[in-house]
């Protein structure tokens, strides 16, 4: 479920960050504290919280207790190489985190074949390609793009395909289509229904209805260690 307070509220969040970790830090005026530094997914390995910056790359954020984030989700995330005295486990990168905003993370819908459509709607949008729409850690984390009008709320889903490694994107815009104005999102979906890739990298294709017709883009996927 997505509005247009969400669309605006997640891109203005490359502007001002939006949940505050720590304030104080030597870098306080520093302007890179405004923009993210990378999408990662928040879990909780071996009882710590933890970020996975990529399929094989995982943060140690010595600010954070286990307690901060129960829930796994994917976030955006500002920080800074810890110092020193900030080390706490030397078999990681260890980071200094000075804010994090999490991104709206849910697994995928069922697949109900010919009624897909019915259940969660055809209606166009479009994919951003740009650093936001990224295949990694066992998700599917997307840059979309649509027209809202204010106070209608937007469901976008995401279902397995005919093909093993094939998902398309539906949404449904409630009848709002055109009469609003463009307005960006970001959500991750958690690749739960695809077969198992044994390791390997295989060709994820995202299938979705465009306002220029059907398109389809094609990712890098491995099914996540842990």
């Amino acid at each position: 479920m997505i509005s247009k307070k969400y669309f605006l509220l997640t891109v203005l969040l490359v502007l001002t960050a939006s949940i505050f970790t720590s304030c104080n830090d030597d870098d306080d005026n520093d302007a890179s504290r405004y923009y993210p530094d990378a999408v990662v997914t928040i879990k909780q390995v071996n009882g710590q919280t933890i970020f996975q910056l990529n399929d094989s790359t995982r943060l140690y954020p010595v600010n954070l207790t286990p307690s901060t984030f129960v829930k796994e989700v994917r976030a955006f995330v500002n920080y800074r190489p810890a110092k020193d005295n900030e080390i706490k486990d030397k078999d990681m990168k260890n980071v200094y985190v000075n804010w994090v905003d999490t991104i709206r993370t849910k697994n995928m819908a069922e697949d109900k074949g010919t009624e897909n459509n019915k259940l969660y709607g055809n209606d166009r949008l479009e994919i951003v390609n740009d650093w936001m729409t990224v295949c990694e850690d066992g998700y599917l984390t997307l840059r979309m793009r649509t027209y809202f009008s204010p106070g209608v709320v937007h469901y976008v889903n995401l279902v397995k395909g005919a093909e093993p490694y094939e998902v398309v994107l539906h949404q449904d815009a409630r009848g709002d289509t055109i009469s609003g104005r463009p307005g960006d999102a970001i959500m991750a979906f958690r690749l739960d229904k695809l077969p198992d890739t044994k390791g390997k990298y295989v060709d994820l294709t995202l299938k979705y209805r465009s306002f220029s017709g059907e398109k389809s883009i094609k990712f890098k996927y491995r099914t996540r260690n842990q």
